[in-house]
């Protein structure tokens, strides 16, 4: 299902302009990936290629469906400058891996933690996946194939992500937009949370 790339990054382009950087890793076991780096104004966007590639199956099916099943990339905005985000590409990478390597199913709501700092000094390890559909339109494909959808990733603090775990998605996502929270902060400090 490679064809399936050409399309995803012409999807990419067109939302998000011409990227400036690329880069690609392989794991043992798996399709290379890359990330795209992608600058508008003051913010950056990475967005990775090639997980897409493959449908995500469900980890409790005897048998993964080749053709059937969700597809997604992953894209994080963030304001350049404060920190050295452009370290953020392998741990992108190990997250868009994580369906072919762990056999999980990325969706909206969903945690994904890298165990440690998405950057060098990020008060980050992990990041909520949000609901596509606002930067970059979801990529219909040929039936049978699902289409591809564009998942934006929020980092989390550690105690953000426990507090998540314990309350929900949408309950952090609240208390994010009451506290006027710019998630785009490489470095920013975790929401209030009593």
């Amino acid at each position: 299902m490679a064809e399936v790339l050409p399309l995803v990054e012409a999807r990419l382009r067109s939302a998000l302009g011409e990227p400036d950087a690329r880069a690609s890793v392989t794991f043992l076991g798996t399709d290379r990936l890359e990330v795209l780096r992608f600058r508008e104004g003051d913010v950056v966007r990475y967005a990775t290629l090639g997980m897409s590639a493959q449908p995500m199956s469900d980890p409790t099916a005897v048998l993964a469906d080749p053709v059937k099943g969700p597809r997604a990339e992953l894209v994080l905005s963030v304001r350049p400058g404060a920190a050295d985000t452009d370290q953020v590409l392998r741990p992108l990478a190990v997250l868009a891996a994580s369906p072919q390597v762990e056999g999980v199913v990325v969706a909206p709501g969903s945690s994904l933690d890298v165990g440690e700092p998405l950057w060098p000094g990020a008060p980050f390890t992990s990041v909520l996946v949000a609901e596509p559909g606002g930067l970059v339109e979801d990529l219909d494909l040929d039936e049978p194939l699902d289409p591809v959808r564009f998942l934006p990733l929020l980092p989390m603090t550690p105690n953000e992500a426990a507090w998540k775990r314990v309350h929900g998605a949408q309950a952090l996502q609240e208390r994010w937009l009451t506290s006027g929270t710019d998630l785009r902060d490489p470095s920013r400090r975790s929401v209030p949370l009593d």
